[in-house]
């Protein structure tokens, strides 16, 4: 029976020591209201210091131009070939005179690693990209980071990976940064193409946004002249190579049309897209939304003062 009732008195201890350590509403209420008052200053101490961090990240603008695909202004050239499109197929040559994917083949380029690094050596932006760091508004003056280039003897300032000497930013930290700035999109509904960069000047924004575009419409271009340029010399060198007059003749009328595609591509600047709203320059900046980052900053600190008084109360017990 002793034995018995000492069990029993061991079970009741064991779950009483099971229950002290448990946290009731009421105790929780209590151990907050007891550090109430460092739980408001530990908060009101870290909204300051967000609020510090946030008036220190500079603003950005972001400049967006909406394009349409240009395709439809040539794509009846293909329909008036007839049945000279089979034989041209036949022939191994392309006649249509824009692809109907051709604005998709543009988004993928625009996104490559090739065209940007092409684009930012054509237009010496490397200096804007890498050692920016703010806009003065007054002045409409870059700032730059004096750490990372040399303004005044025009030299880079990055250390090298042996820490021997200085280097040049590469072109994978170019691409990866000019991506960082680069949004493209399409809306699939309306295959309408939007194109943004965000930058701490709205003007360089808006002027790389036209510069991009214009660039995407000179390669698609000079893509489209040399296709068709080698269909016109494959399609030649068939000629001297058939005996048959009706092939001369299908040749001789797929060069006709081909001379008159690469004519087209040659007299569009806008050839793979139009603009339909064109970029202007940002005056509202686009980040960084300091209220929201404050007001989010200031739960954060509550809820980690909160943490920290109800922690620090379980692990005293």
């Amino acid at each position: 029976m002793s034995a018995a009732t000492g069990e029993n008195t061991g079970e009741s201890a064991s779950f009483g020591i099971r229950t002290d350590t448990e946290l009731t509403l009421s105790e929780l209420g209590q151990v907050i209201w007891a550090r109430i008052g460092a739980i408001s200053l530990f908060t009101i101490l870290f909204s300051v210091l967000v609020v510090w961090y946030v008036l220190m990240i500079p603003n950005e603008y972001k400049a967006k131009a909406v394009l349409a695909p240009a395709q439809e202004q040539s794509s009846g050239l293909a329909g008036s070939l007839g049945q000279l499109g089979g034989l041209a197929s036949l022939a191994g040559v392309n006649v249509a005179g824009i692809e109907a994917n051709e604005s998709q083949i543009a988004q993928e380029v625009m996104q490559s690693w090739n065209f940007i690094d092409n684009f930012i050596k054509e237009n010496d932006l490397a200096v804007e990209l890498m050692a920016a760091q703010s806009w003065e508004k007054q002045s409409n003056q870059l700032m730059f980071d004096h750490g990372i280039y040399d303004i005044q003897e025009g030299r880079w300032l990055i250390e090298d990976e042996d820490g021997a000497g200085y280097r040049a930013p590469s072109s994978w930290e170019l691409f990866r940064r000019f991506s960082e700035m680069l949004i493209v999109s399409e809306d699939k509904k309306t295959d309408l193409v939007s194109i943004s960069i965000t930058f701490y000047s709205p003007n360089l924004a808006k002027k790389w946004v036209d510069m991009f575009v214009d660039a995407i419409n000179r390669h698609m271009q000079r893509r489209q002249v040399t296709k068709v340029t080698n269909n016109i010399e494959y399609l030649q060198a068939q000629i001297e190579k058939t005996q048959i007059a009706e092939m001369k003749d299908v040749f001789y009328n797929i060069i006709q049309e081909q001379i008159k595609n690469k004519m087209i591509a040659e007299a569009s600047p806008d050839y793979v897209f139009v603009a339909v709203s064109p970029s202007m320059v940002p005056e509202e900046k686009s980040s960084p939304r300091r209220v929201i980052i404050c007001v989010l900053g200031s739960m954060l600190g509550g809820i980690f003062a909160l943490l920290w008084a109800v922690l620090s109360h379980v692990i005293r017990r």
